[in-house]
């Protein structure tokens, strides 16, 4: 395999992405200095233990919560979550997820929320418990989730409520953190896509979340098997736990300082976390790129990526586009193109060599959305010349 380009010896495609940081597009482009210190961090041996634990004084640092975990993406953040709210400190339960049969397990989840993401709670051992209406979802009627609602369902099973934040749903987010903070019932919250802005880092754990789930990457820049789960010590803490390599003798094992051994009755086995193992690599690349996040000028960043947009809808002349800024999407500028059948525009650039990828995130209402996240600046105008072909009913190479 050539080290210069493995991609064309493995016979497979480079892509114009226009979609945003999407997982199934292979994520962020990360940046030199991330790859150089994963190149760097691939060179030693560490306990990942230890190494976890530096990494939970950066996040906490970077969200003011109390620790941090570095894990392989959103997803696994969320069933470490929900594994940590089921065991808690008690390594019996530990051992027996995912089958929680035999133990409270319910997690609450408002029923607008209930999504294929959801599954990654679910896969914890967790059952999932449906909560409030969709009155607001369907045009039916104004009402979100209410605070008696979330307090009816709350019996003795229930270990956590759950909320997946965005510009929308945060209305109710206060609601829901003022019940569990009145009940003792930790929160989390799936805010896997809520970067940038980088304020976003603390805003979820300053108003009361107890476990916060961020993808590491897409915004942050990080490796695409990486992510971050911020929050109460005591929830992280059992995350790790259930993520950590455990084949251990116990009267030799060290445990990382996040984790206070006398709060365990013996040492627990490999955890339902055993598979989303974090290597050194990915904790020192995400760690690398949380850095350089924080570090960002947003402001200047977004006005950097307008000036592209601008220029490729000047390049698109009687298409119907509008450009809408950082300050509406929330995270960037983007452009949105207005076209006859989305879906089968999509599916003709994605025939276009090379293939073209552009978010049918609202294709529903016959808009694609040029999002410019992780597009690089060489394929603006190879872009802009593809989606001309395409409405033309065409296929170009550059």
């Amino acid at each position: 395999m050539s080290p210069s380009d493995p991609y064309e010896s493995l016979g497979v495609r480079r892509r114009i992405n226009a979609a945003g940081a999407l997982t199934r597009l292979g994520g962020a482009v990360m940046a030199p200095e991330v790859m150089a210190a994963m190149a760097a961090a691939s060179r030693a041996s560490v306990d990942i233990g230890e190494l976890q634990d530096a990494a939970s004084n950066r996040i906490a640092e970077a969200t003011g919560a109390e620790a941090g975990l570095v894990t392989t993406g959103a997803a696994a953040a969320l069933t470490l979550a929900a594994a940590a709210s089921i065991a808690r400190w008690d390594v019996a339960k530990m051992a027996a997820l995912p089958h929680a049969d035999a133990f409270p397990r319910d997690i609450l989840i408002p029923r607008t929320h209930r999504t294929g993401y959801a599954h990654a709670l679910a896969a914890s051992g967790a059952r999932l418990v449906d909560i409030g209406h969709n009155d607001r979802g369907t045009g039916a009627g104004v009402r979100g989730l209410e605070a008696w609602e979330i307090e009816t369902a709350l019996t003795p099973s229930v270990v956590a409520v759950t909320f997946s934040v965005n510009a929308t749903s945060i209305v109710d987010l206060p609601t829901v953190i003022a019940v569990c903070r009145a009940s003792g019932v930790p929160l989390i919250v799936d805010a896997a896509a809520q970067l940038p802005p980088k304020e976003n880092l603390r805003r979820f754990i300053a108003m009361g979340a107890d476990l916060v789930a961020f993808s590491g990457g897409k915004a942050l820049g990080g490796p695409q098997a990486s992510g971050i789960l911020a929050g109460r010590r005591d929830l992280v803490a059992s995350a790790l736990l259930q993520q950590l390599d455990m084949d251990v003798a116990p009267e030799t094992w060290t445990p990382p300082k996040l984790i206070d051994r006398t709060n365990l009755r013996g040492v627990p086995h490999h955890g339902i976390g055993r598979g989303f193992k974090a290597g050194k690599e990915e904790i020192v690349g995400l760690l690398t790129a949380l850095d350089r996040f924080m570090k960002a000028d947003d402001v200047a960043d977004n006005a950097a990526l307008e000036t592209r947009l601008k220029a490729i809808a000047g390049t698109l002349a009687g298409i119907d586009v509008a450009l809408i800024p950082a300050q509406r999407t929330g995270r960037v500028p983007v452009l949105e193109i207005a076209v006859p059948d989305a879906l089968a525009m999509s599916a003709r650039l994605q025939r276009n060599d090379p293939p073209v990828h552009l978010s049918e995130r609202h294709a529903a209402r016959g808009v694609l959305t040029l999002d410019p996240q992780v597009l690089l600046p060489e394929h603006d105008a190879p872009l802009a010349a593809a989606i001309r072909a395409a409405l033309r009913g065409a296929t170009v190479k550059p």
